[in-house]
């Protein structure tokens, strides 16, 4: 598994991301919540704490993990791991290690 992808879990969690990502590309969104949860919180680490993005920022850091960045926003948005107000959105959970940190 690609480091970067790895990054804050631990070897469990590890395990389940080598399922759905090949290099730093998402396959597949996982369908079970507890995987689809790890790989959102895995996503929600690309956003910086305090930062707000527009929608189409948010999309260009999505896209480059998987193509269907609609249904990764919106799931985002569901585990309350992103917030959004008028077309902007920003971390609101999640991990905070910083991606910075590890590389």
């Amino acid at each position: 598994m690609d480091p970067f992808i790895g990054y804050g879990m631990d070897e469990a969690e590890r395990r389940v991301l080598s399922r759905f990502f090949v290099g730093r590309t998402l396959t597949k969104i996982p369908s079970g919540r507890n995987k689809r949860r790890l790989v959102l919180e895995r996503l929600a680490l690309e956003f910086e704490i305090g930062r707000h993005y527009p929608e189409s920022a948010v999309n260009d850091v999505l896209r480059a993990f998987h193509p269907d960045v609609a249904a990764l926003r919106r799931y985002l948005v569901d585990e309350e791991l992103l917030d959004r107000a008028d077309g902007v959105y920003w971390r609101s959970g999640g991990r905070t290690e910083s991606l910075d940190d590890s590389l």
